[in-house]
């Protein structure tokens, strides 16, 4: 085999093995449908259950990255506190060695058919299930066949004397090792490849246990790049996940490397015990790299938590998006109460909207980015509590209500909506002010002073609609009636004399739609207070 066929083969195999890993982590993600985001949301209430939960999702996506990424992005948007993730990452770690087991398992003489019967499934099969089963499948037989591929492109290797001089080296020098390792998984962007080609390498008989281990260890090392830069520009909050993911990894290596003396040897009794061939002795020397620095660390989390709080400062902004009033057992003793409740969220729900509107008002007089990220983290925060909010109250009308009650009842299920429509207005602005930045729009001096005067009295008003709610007074609701009609005039105030400028030629076009486009978003969110305001005004005077 020449070196060019010899590098082709390996380059070509490396990428259907990419391919295939994330082709079938898409179809496994797709047929365990949308679920992924819950299961982390929901089944992370504690360090061990955020272990398990970090397990079953790199299982079901076959990314420890993507696994980590979902992470940084919900402690990003409040959905998951720092303690949390760590967790979530301890499991990931572990969820990602199955990969390994998985190419230990021998059957890369099966990958076309396995290949054939997942192409099937996909052009033959109406249903989408049996689609995303196959589409996995088809993946499965891909990252096998790619592997192969990879394997006899690496053959050559172990006959040429500077890659054994190099094998050499990692042995005498494990750091050396790491390095590669790491390096390697950086350029890759996967730890799995990564391991991939250490199971393929040491099958060929090019690399001894000795040195393969420090690259794996390298390889945990290097999958942690992934996470730091999903969290480049995120919350201090996401950040310091990220950082932890970094610290955690590290640490791990640290002590195994301290322990490589004890650790080889183990491997090895294990191979020859067990009858392990190749590949699976270095799934076995990964899986239990990584669970052993899982039990080791898990009782730390709150250290490790502490020593990324210090070594990055800064106030976290992150929004908590979970619901704080709405526990079932109200609804069984008492659905009055229950309503209480669901109005106290309500509320709070109307204060995410109010400074999520007040922060697109900030980005607006400042371009700066970090406004527009906490008006999203409260858009964000808008949309679960819709939802939460929503199935509190369809189960509370499944009780018996009082007339009285079931009107109230009626004018919550309506604010709710309205309150989520001011947050979906809202992102819209942002959107039309990163159009305005990315493209380099201009606004006139006099369309920011009326922006920010239909900003101000929006506000107002916004605030006043939620206190009429709060407190069912009529006065407040007939007051944002009022203001709701000045929104209007202000509106068609600032288009006419928007038009003017166009004529005068002191405004741009592109300009000036965004601009309209403002004013109108801003005119819907004076609409949906209104609304708000108009269910205190249904209700019987007392």
């Amino acid at each position: 085999m020449n070196v060019q066929e010899m590098v082709f083969q390996f380059v070509g195999g490396l990428g259907i093995f990419l391919f295939g890993l994330k082709y079938m982590g898409d179809g496994l993600q797709r047929s365990a449908g949308d679920r992924l985001r819950d299961i982390l949301d929901r089944f992370t209430t504690n360090p061990v259950m955020g272990v398990l939960a970090g397990i079953l999702v790199t299982i079901l996506i076959q990314s420890s990255s993507g696994t980590t990424v979902l992470t940084v992005g919900l402690v990003n948007a409040g959905f998951m506190t720092l303690r949390q993730a760590i967790g979530v990452i301890m499991g990931a770690n572990i969820g990602t060695t199955v990969t390994a087991f998985i190419i230990g398992i021998e059957i890369k003489e099966y990958a076309l058919p396995i290949l054939a019967i997942g192409a099937l499934l996909i052009f033959f099969f109406k249903s989408n299930k049996i689609t995303y089963i196959g589409q996995a499948l088809f993946g499965f037989g891909a990252l096998f066949y790619g592997l192969d591929l990879m394997s006899n492109g690496m053959k050559p290797l172990r006959t040429l004397e500077s890659f054994q001089d190099l094998t050499v080296s990692m042995s005498d020098t494990p750091l050396l090792g790491v390095v590669i390792g790491t390096l390697f998984t950086v350029i890759v962007q996967s730890s799995s490849a990564t391991i991939g080609i250490l199971q393929g390498l040491y099958e060929q008989g090019a690399i001894t246990i000795e040195a393969a281990l420090p690259v794996l260890f390298g390889d945990n090392v290097g999958t942690t790049i992934t996470a730091v830069l999903a969290a480049i520009g995120a919350s201090v909050a996401a950040k310091r996940a990220a950082f932890a993911h970094v610290i955690f990894n590290v640490v791990g290596t640290v002590v195994f490397l301290l322990i490589l003396n004890l650790y080889v040897p183990l491997i090895v009794y294990m191979q020859a015990v067990l009858s392990l061939n190749e590949p699976m002795t270095i799934a076995f020397a990964h899986g239990i790299f990584n669970i052993s620095n899982a039990l080791i660390q898990l009782p730390f989390i709150g250290v490790l938590a502490y020593i990324v709080t210090k070594l990055i400062p800064g106030e976290d902004m992150a929004v908590d998006h979970k619901p704080k009033h709405l526990d079932p057992i109200f609804i069984e003793q008492s659905p009055s109460l229950a309503l209480g409740q669901a109005k106290k969220e309500v509320m709070r729900m109307g204060e995410f909207a109010y400074r999520g509107l007040e922060e697109t008002s900030h980005y607006l007089n400042s371009d700066l980015r970090k406004h527009a990220d906490l008006a999203m983290q409260f858009e964000e925060a808008l949309n679960n509590l819709d939802r939460k909010i929503t199935d509190y109250l369809v189960t509370i009308s499944g009780t018996s209500l009082s007339d009285a009650e079931s009107a109230k009842h009626s004018a919550l299920m309506d604010s709710v909506r309205d309150v989520e429509r001011i947050g979906d207005h809202f992102e819209n602005i942002i959107e039309l002010i990163d159009y305005k930045l990315t493209n380099k729009m201009e606004l006139t001096e006099q369309a920011r002073e009326d922006l920010n005067d239909m900003f101000n009295l929006t506000l107002i008003t916004v605030k006043q609609a939620m206190k009429a709610l709060d407190n069912m007074d009529r006065e407040e609701a007939l007051s944002v009636v009022q203001k709701e009609k000045q929104i209007d005039q202000y509106e068609r105030s600032f288009r006419k004399k928007h038009i003017l400028r166009m004529n005068e030629g002191v405004c741009s076009g592109p300009s000036g739609i965004v601009f309209v486009d403002i004013l109108s978003n801003l005119e819907r969110i004076g609409d949906h207070a209104v609304n708000i305001a108009g269910e205190v005004l249904s209700q019987d005077k007392p």
